[in-house]
Formats: C-alpha cells, sequence, structure tokens
C-alpha cells in the first residue's frame, strides 16, 4: 500500500518532499537519539530555520514546518521545533540539483554550511565573550570569600 501511496504522488508534491529535522545534523545527539550524519561532520544545535536557509540560498524549493517536532525529541523548547521539507527530485524522477541527488548529501552539504552562517560567525564571538566575564566574576567572588 506505501508503494501505491508512494507512485501514485507527483516527487513535486509537497508530502513527497524529503524532511530533514534539525536532530538529524546535530553533534549533540547520539545516532540512537536520531543524529543521521557521522558526529565530526555535525553541527552544534542546528535550527529548522538555519536549515532553511543554507537549502534555500542554494536553490532548493524549501518548506518550512514550524510546529512539526521530531518523534524522539524530548525536549518541547520552541529552539528544537520545526522541520525543513526539500524537493528532492522533479516530476521525472530526476534530482532537481545534479550535486544532490540523494538525502544524505543534502544534510551533509546543511551541515557543512551552517557554521559559516553568518548568525553564527556573530554568536560565537559573543559567547566566547560571556564565558570570559562569567570565569572572571567567580574568580572575584572566590577572592571576596578569603
Amino acid at each position: 500500500m506505501a508503494a501505491a501511496a508512494a507512485g501514485g504522488a507527483s516527487p513535486a508534491d509537497k508530502e513527497r518532499f524529503i524532511c530533514i529535522y534539525p536532530a538529524y545534523l546535530n553533534n549533540k545527539k547520539t545516532i540512537a537519539e536520531g543524529r543521521r550524519i557521522p558526529i565530526d561532520k555535525a553541527v552544534e544545535n542546528p535550527t529548522s530555520t538555519e536549515i532553511q536557509d543554507v537549502c534555500a540560498a542554494v536553490g532548493f524549493n524549501v518548506l518550512l514546518e514550524k510546529n512539526k517536532m521530531y518523534p524522539r525529541e524530548w525536549n518541547r523548547d520552541v529552539q528544537y521545533r520545526g522541520r525543513v521539507r526539500i524537493q528532492l527530485k522533479q516530476d521525472d524522477g530526476n534530482p532537481c540539483l545534479p550535486q544532490f541527488p540523494t538525502r544524505k548529501s543534502v544534510m551533509l552539504y546543511a551541515a557543512e554550511t551552517i557554521p559559516k552562517l553568518k548568525t553564527r560567525t556573530q554568536k560565537m564571538g559573543g559567547s566566547d565573550q560571556s564565558l570570559q566575564q562569567g570565569e572572571g566574576g567567580k574568580k572575584g567572588k572566590g577572592k571576596k570569600k578569603k
């Protein structure tokens, strides 16, 4: 029955787009928790919006579903919500973009590109400063106790 449903719908239908959840690319997850790419290629806590941005930038037909949750995700926070649907194949069954023939190739590309996003590079700089300030504050408190 599943084959009949898959065969009846065109790859251009939104229901036939592949789904990518942020958990697939998250280096904080284990394979059992849903990571689908090697840990050395995975990204730290990617969001569905970031995945959408990099895939749309390369030319994919992308659909963001904000309120969808990955079933194995135990954390219900907004940052872990969302999934991205991507049109991988055209009506005739050929890949939309020849450099991405499989869903795995799309996931690896997204994981490779997300750390280069402007939002990521700016956030990283900001978090380093806050870490240093936090350490300084802890040292100050220690000195006061003595």
